[in-house]
């Protein structure tokens, strides 16, 4: 399947009059907006000035030290948001101080996410069609169809199927559902006559700007299919040429980290309110065992989901060497299962037992037995955290690529002994009394980070990692979603670097116990990344020049608890402050870093909503 998008990056600069003390600007996603404090006044009037910015009542950081998103210029006249995103809408506050004259302007930002795209899909391929409600948006959507084949103009409304109730004949069914958040549908098998506009709008009557999404879709004929061949694919994965140098190890961990950020905010997206939990460190190990065998186009677009540059050749020895230094909190381990009747790729099977110490086993002529021997390695990798991680092996079942993980990390400092319970205020105001961690003493750095817009405490584990709390303003989803809009691989970096110059403080620290145990869907992860061609045609002549193989299916299930020992987690993979405090109360809804200093990388990612 071939996609191509069209879309657009602008600069706009906004000058309007100054005729009240609020002006409201609009700008789209990915742009940059630029707008002074006094649009219409001589920017020189006000040389010597003290000009001071909030935004949404937080204050923003005089030049040099505002973000990268939200900048000030030297003067602090005009501001800049670069690139724009709908976390960016709200009130920007400027106030300007000159002898004993005070001005003041409010800007009301508005972000328009309705866009256009044009995809182009072969015949018979699967396409996702994306609605960009914005999350402030609780509003349900319609989607509608026109052709240049409908009479008068007319436009035909879509109804698509539940996720997963597809019947015969059915083609359209939504990507999450009708009452998430994520609006996407999903069209199969295309068909020529599927061409046309397709629009995504609210379902609600008499709203102005309903729009959200225009895509034009054209289809074009399905290309002449090829016999299937491997030939100039099968030479072994390139070696590494100098696995000294020290620069692999900042690669692999810059691409961890945004990996993972990725990962997230997919996540986070598709699933608003729920707790989440996900090991980035375990499916990038999975995908990267695979990226051995994979070739082509197929191997270009792993690298560009996992985030790696296509030259980097050393990757599989640098997760080697991420696996040993990790090896005394963390132990990651990889295994494959394969079809008796497949003669996988010499190369593989030798390049898989250097790098991940995998030595392939062969799957057995019963499903139960190869459930067994499947979750039993998984138990064993998992210090019996994991027991399950699948339920049947088909008999189709061609290849099974595993990676699990299992951290144990014990606190710097012990927390009380005593069990106590307090009240943990839910994202929809309600209160459940939960068991909670206490200390009125706990030696701990906790700050502001502008970066992440949130209130961030920083707990030292065992073996060079730390895990991360960051707690929103307030229990509201919306301050929940802008914290996460912030959260990016730069923005984290930023955090962490912030953190490790605090001090840490004598602190009264009051955590929830939690014990996490979540399944992340990754068919559909895998999909939004850029990988569907591993479920439709792909190149993994490395792995196995025979035959096509394809992915199936692909698993992720992980856990982590924070008990009074510390922090314990695993996982499996199948294919408004402004000052410093005293106290840190992780009472309501918060995310979780669970960050190595040495991989430079987060271990495990993760929301909680309900402990």
């Amino acid at each position: 399947m071939g996609i191509s998008v069209l879309s657009c990056v602008s600069l706009l600069l906004v000058f309007e009059l100054f005729s009240s003390s609020v002006g409201v600007l609009q700008g789209v996603p990915g742009s940059t907006l630029v707008f002074p404090c006094l649009p219409g006044q001589n920017q020189q009037s006000f040389a010597g000035a003290k000009i001071t910015w909030k935004y949404n009542d937080s204050p923003i950081p005089d030049y040099p030290e505002s973000s990268e998103q939200l900048k000030l210029s030297k003067d602090g006249f005009y501001l800049e948001i670069s690139p724009v995103s709908v976390a960016n809408e709200g009130e920007y506050e400027c106030v300007i101080k000159q002898n004993d004259m005070e001005l003041q302007k409010v800007h009301i930002v508005q972000v328009d996410v309705s866009s256009s795209y044009i995809l182009k899909v072969n015949e018979g391929s699967t396409v996702n069609l994306p609605c960009d409600r914005p999350p402030s948006s609780k509003d349900l959507v319609h989607w509608y169809r026109y052709d240049k084949g409908m009479t008068n103009g007319t436009r035909k409304q879509l109804n698509p199927a539940e996720t997963g109730e597809m019947v015969d004949g059915d083609r359209l069914e939504w990507l999450f559902g009708p009452l998430e958040k994520d609006m996407t549908i999903t069209l199969s098998a295309v068909k020529m006559e599927d061409a046309g506009i397709y629009y995504c709008e609210t379902a609600e009557e008499g709203r102005d700007n309903s729009n959200f999404n225009t895509i034009e879709l054209i289809v074009e004929a399905t290309p002449t299919v090829l016999p299937y061949s491997c030939v100039g694919f099968m030479t072994p994965w390139e070696s590494c040429q100098d696995e000294t140098s020290r620069s692999w190890e900042a690669m692999l961990g810059e691409s961890l980290n945004e990996f993972s950020m990725k990962l997230y905010a997919h996540l986070s997206q598709s699933q608003p309110m729920q707790n989440l939990l996900f090991s980035p460190i375990s499916i990038s190990g999975v995908l990267t065992h695979l990226l051995l065998g994979a070739r082509g186009k197929t191997r270009r677009d792993m690298e560009t989901a996992l985030c790696l540059s296509h030259d980097f050749f050393c990757v599989h020895s640098e997760m080697k060497k991420l696996k040993l230094k990790l090896q005394d909190t963390l132990k990651m381990a990889s295994q494959i299962y394969y079809n008796p009747n497949m003669k996988l790729s010499e190369s593989f099977t030798n390049q898989s037992m250097q790098f991940y110490d995998a030595d392939p086993v062969k799957l057995t002529n019963s499903s139960e037995v190869n459930v067994e021997m499947i979750n039993s390695w998984v138990a064993k990798q998992t210090n019996n955290k994991i027991k399950e991680l699948v339920d049947s092996v088909p008999a189709h079942t061609k290849l099974l690529l595993l990676n699990a993980v299992y951290f144990n990390g014990q606190w710097k400092m012990k927390f009380d002994a005593k069990s106590n319970k307090f009240p943990f205020v839910k994202l929809n105001g309600d209160t459940v009394k939960v068991p909670v961690l206490y200390s009125a003493k706990y030696k701990l750095a906790v700050q502001y980070v502008p970066a992440v817009k949130a209130q961030v405490a920083m707990f030292p584990l065992s073996g060079a990692s730390s895990l991360f709390l960051l707690l929103p303003p307030t229990t509201k989803l919306s301050d929940l979603q802008l914290v996460e809009g912030k959260m990016t691989d730069k923005a984290v970096s930023q955090m962490v670097e912030q953190m490790n110059q605090v001090s840490p403080q004598a602190t009264e620290v009051t955590l929830p116990k939690i014990k996490l145990d979540i399944w992340t869907e990754m068919n559909t992860l895998l999909r939004k990344i850029g990988l569907s061609e591993l479920f439709d045609s792909a190149n993994l002549c490395g792995l196995y020049p025979d035959n096509e193989l394809l992915l199936t299916e692909a698993r992720h299930r992980a856990f982590l608890t924070l008990t009074e020992e510390g922090v314990e987690a695993g996982a499996a993979t199948s294919l408004a402050f402004s000052r410093s405090f005293s106290s840190f109360s992780a009472l309501r809804p918060f995310l979780i870093i669970l960050w190595s200093d040495q991989a430079k990388a987060p271990l495990f990612v993760g929301r909680v909503t309900e402990p």
